[in-house]
């Protein structure tokens, strides 16, 4: 050590804030205001078991559906695709499309609000309370419908309680009708809700069988302005080659009529039908009840910090 060095002098210890949360204090709220924790979890557990209770039990039918294979105009339609198009007439079509169009169909506005009508489930849509399950009927709420009179009850501004078409497809998609596909296989299931596990069934099977009617009855129904439309250009030309294309989409049409009307299941064919459901698929009584709880003890845990917040603000951050 020469003479110019300097001794180095013992380093102070500083002290700096304790930033971490101190557990034994975080304990010590929590203990303090076990109570507030404990009642409120309870509240909550009570109210979501009431709940629970309460909501009705709802039944949900299936049926699941595999696109019916298109032969109207599959075969022909490479042969007389072009000619038929040159007449002004399409010769069938793709049975994939096909079944996307009826699937879309079956969700449309115009569809659902004619099924409701022809079937009549105004009413059980939009004026029931419960199923009795014993008598297998509707319970319904007198001040919107009377099941007697078939008469619908007005509101305070004396204003009919009788449903628009826009109202019931409304509640009809949002609570009851479920159509989805499986994109690995193309298979469709239409799912239907109800507070009735007969209805559910019903409506199922009224969906399917409404459905490929109404495919049905719209491909006839072009297949026949199509025959009509060519029997006129066949009496307006005297080209013999002419002619025997119109014979042959003539025949494709007349074809197409009579494989649609003598096919049951036009575009699903039922694979797994729609039964009477057993078993409730809502509400989940014992997750609405666990929810409540959880909510309840941490309303009860965020209070009690809370609390101690507003009486000493050091007491967590020192």
């Amino acid at each position: 050590m020469t003479r110019y060095e300097r001794i180095p002098e013992p380093t102070e210890t500083r002290n700096y804030p304790d930033d971490e949360i101190d557990l034994r204090e975080l304990f010590t709220i929590v203990w303090a205001g076990k109570w507030i924790i404990i009642l409120s979890t309870l509240f909550f557990a009570v109210c979501g078991v009431a709940y629970a209770l309460y909501k009705p039990d709802i039944y949900q039918a299936n049926a699941l559906l595999a696109p019916a294979d298109g032969e109207s105009g599959g075969r022909l339609g490479g042969q007389l695709g072009s000619l038929a198009s040159l007449a002004g007439v399409t010769i069938g079509e793709d049975s994939s499309n096909n079944t996307v169009i009826a699937k879309e169909v079956l969700q449309s506005r115009a569809f659902l609000a004619d099924f409701i009508r022809r079937h009549q489930l105004e009413a059980p849509l939009m004026a029931t309370e419960a199923w009795n399950n014993r008598q297998k009927e509707w319970v319904y709420d007198r001040k919107i419908y009377n099941p007697e009179t078939g008469e619908w009850g007005t509101d305070e501004d004396g204003e009919s309680l009788r449903p628009t078409d826009w109202d019931l497809v409304k509640t009809f998609r949002e609570n009851h009708l479920k159509v989805s596909e499986n994109k690995d296989n193309g298979m469709v299931t239409v799912s239907v809700k109800s507070l009735s596990p007969i209805a559910a069934r019903q409506w199922t099977e009224w969906l399917v069988k409404d459905i490929n009617e109404h495919m049905r009855t719209q491909d006839v129904e072009e297949a026949e302005a199509s025959i009509n439309y060519l029997e006129a250009k066949l009496n307006e030309t005297n080209i013999a080659g002419m002619q025997q294309v119109f014979y042959q989409l003539i025949e494709s049409e007349t074809r197409t009529v009579m494989l649609a009307n003598a096919q049951r299941e036009y575009v699903f064919k039922t694979v797994d039908p729609a039964v009477v459901p057993q078993e409730k698929s809502e509400p989940k009584r014992a997750l609405i009840a666990i929810i409540a709880t959880l909510l309840g003890g941490m309303l009860g845990v965020f209070t009690v910090f809370f609390r101690a917040f507003i009486r000493s603000p050091s007491t967590i951050s020192e």
